[in-house]
């Protein structure tokens, strides 16, 4: 593990947030919203409304551009978010996770406490200096980021389908070769 398992599942959820604005966007209906949060599971309060998903697609660049930022820059992003938000940081144990610490309360709204969580998370990539381990698919036609939790940097692609379809084409290539 490179990180522990709540800033996991922060950068997990904020790179499929991400990712959900890629052709095609898969974040347009409240239905969508909530399939998120059901992959991505808050605690906390979800209004599952029209205001909420507004708010979840618009939250989408912000975290692109702080995740894919330079370790400084991604900084910057993290401190002007935490200039935005009044922290209310409480360690918390709850649904089967050992205590992890909440810095924003449980009645703020759902892309607040997103972006929230992504940048206690981004802490710790910029502590520990692993940016790298947040890049876009090396898919040449997929701009969607890829996340790599492995021990070994392997992950180059953000999703099975584009590291098989890569996998086809590497092997037709080698095969048109012989």
């Amino acid at each position: 593990m490179i990180f522990t398992d709540d800033t996991e599942d922060a950068l997990r959820a904020a790179v499929g947030l991400v990712n959900s604005a890629e052709d095609p966007d898969s974040l347009t209906t409240r239905a969508e919203a909530d399939a998120f949060v059901a992959q991505y599971p808050y605690t906390g309060r979800i209004d599952h409304d029209d205001a909420e998903l507004a708010a979840l697609r618009a939250l989408r660049p912000r975290l692109r551009a702080m995740l894919l930022a330079p370790r400084d820059e991604m900084a910057e992003h993290v401190n002007a978010a935490l200039s935005e938000v009044t922290l209310t940081a409480q360690l918390r144990r709850h649904d089967g996770l050992d205590w992890h610490l909440h810095a924003i309360a449980d009645d703020r709204p759902l892309a607040e406490r997103i972006l929230v969580e992504t940048v206690m998370a981004l802490t710790d990539v910029i502590r520990s200096d692993e940016g790298s381990r947040i890049t876009i698919c090396a898919d040449d036609t997929c701009e969607a980021l890829a996340l790599d939790l492995s021990r070994n940097r392997s992950k180059r692609y953000c999703s099975t389908t584009c590291a098989n379809r890569n996998a086809v084409a590497a092997y037709r290539a080698r095969r048109a070769e012989a």
